[in-house]
């Protein structure tokens, strides 16, 4: 019977969760972590060792004398870990990042540019550094894991949100709202899809590998909320969850500035992940829906505000330079009131085949079964 899981990290915004899941599934649970992110939700009985995940001697003292029946690898040098434990654990199971995935870092590598969407894990990982070396990195990354656990799971995640997150999108919108900001900046209405993972649904998903270790293993898996919101979406749900009147400026990629912080990638293409093998070979579903933890997400920040300065917002590369939008704003809708009416003498329309509002009207006034 599997009784002993180690994770190694713990503390982090799908650390906490995975943590609280293994504990309610009955584990014997020990973290390790360097102690510098104690949190209260870490339960009372999870054993605590302080080894740093980033030095390979001290982790390998960290194992002298133990093994365990479950390994959970989400902090630290990954590939040291892999390596390390090979040979002194029974399930392996590990946490990467999308930017393996060739073009989720580098939209340039395609003509016309912009990664496929959606991208499975059947999509190349990226082979040279030139292309990315950061994603060549994730992807090598990868295969180390595999070398030296061919049965581990693997799971990808994307930018994550919700309580503690690292990269705290969401904080360019409620920041703004916090601050009594009337209008927020995005490119070509806001229409880009860019794929996200809530805290608890990322965790849910590596605790489903937990579960299904004959399903999981030796797998790469995709992981990710099930919907995907464009970001004019993520900026009025943070606003209504905050009951905030927020009016979206709409410019284009080229002159939208301010938004980039919101983008975070040099194109306003989509980055979207096929969740089919998470779902098909584990069973996975949302537990929060996506516009549910948004909202959860933007009172949490609204609740817990970011202080100015702070690591998150260094990481986020906001100026909330907001006398320097107020300007561009200003600029913009008189650029656009300068506009001439121009006239056409067949207005275009929006094809025959579209039957939603103001498209073409019924033939019929009353319908016929």
């Amino acid at each position: 019977m599997r009784t002993r899981a180690l994770v190694i990290g713990g503390t982090g915004p799908t650390g906490i969760h995975i943590v609280q899941g293994l504990i309610d599934r009955g584990w014997d649970v020990t973290i390790l972590h360097r102690g510098t992110h104690e949190r209260a939700e870490t339960p009372d009985a999870v054993t605590h060792l302080h080894h740093d995940p980033y030095d390979a001697d001290d982790l390998r003292r960290a194992f002298e004398g133990r093994t365990y029946d479950l390994v959970i690898a989400m902090y630290g040098r990954l590939r040291r870990i892999a390596e390390i434990t090979a040979g002194r654990v029974g399930q392996f199971v590990s946490v990467g990042g999308v930017p393996a995935i060739r073009g989720w870092m580098n939209p340039f590598l395609f003509e016309p540019n912009g990664l496929p969407v959606p991208v499975d894990e059947h999509q190349p990982t990226v082979q040279e550094p030139a292309e990315d070396e950061k994603g060549y990195r994730v992807a090598q990354t990868e295969s180390v894991v595999f070398e030296h656990h061919p049965a581990a799971a693997h799971f990808r995640y994307p930018y994550v949100y919700g309580p503690y997150q690292v990269v705290p999108r969401e904080w360019s919108i409620v920041r703004r709202i916090l601050d009594g900001r009337s209008r927020i900046v995005v490119p070509d209405d806001g229409l880009t899809l860019h794929h996200h993972g809530f805290t608890e649904n990322l965790a849910h998903a590596v605790l489903l590998g937990v579960d299904q270790p004959e399903a999981a293993a030796g797998k790469v898996f995709n992981a990710a909320d099930e919907e995907v919101l464009t970001v004019r979406q993520v900026v009025e749900l943070c606003a209504s969850a905050l009951d905030h009147e927020l009016e979206i400026v709409s410019m284009p990629w080229d002159l939208a500035t301010p938004s980039r912080p919101l983008m975070a990638q040099p194109l306003p293409t989509h980055r979207v992940l096929d969740l089919t093998r998470l779902k098909a070979d584990l069973g996975y579903r949302d537990l929060v829906p996506a516009r549910t933890a948004l909202a959860r997400t933007a009172r949490w920040l609204a609740a817990n505000p970011i202080m100015p300065g702070a690591p998150e917002e260094v990481v986020l590369t906001d100026p909330f330079d907001y006398a320097a939008e107020d300007r561009l704003i200003d600029a913009w809708i008189a650029l656009r009131a300068a506009m001439p009416s121009v006239h056409f003498a067949n207005e275009p329309g929006i094809g025959l085949a579209y039957s939603g509002p103001g498209g073409r009207p019924r033939t019929r006034t009353t319908f016929e079964a």
